[in-house]
């Protein structure tokens, strides 16, 4: 499923390595107005693996 994120949300999203598990919450909206296709919009990210990933957008100085 398409994944919109926008803002801070997005810099998580792209500082997170890979196999780090995490959970998005948000709503499903068309891709466009006449599109069937659904995307996910995310108001949150949940960090299922602990808190050890939180320092990297830190370190980043983000």
């Amino acid at each position: 499923m398409p994944v919109l994120a926008l803002g801070e949300l997005a810099n998580w999203l792209n500082a997170t390595p890979l196999g780090v598990e995490f959970q998005l919450s948000g709503f499903l909206a068309a891709k466009s107005r006449n599109s069937k296709t659904l995307v996910l919009h995310v108001q949150t990210i949940d960090f299922l693996e602990g808190k050890e990933n939180g320092p990297i957008l830190q370190e980043e100085g983000r």
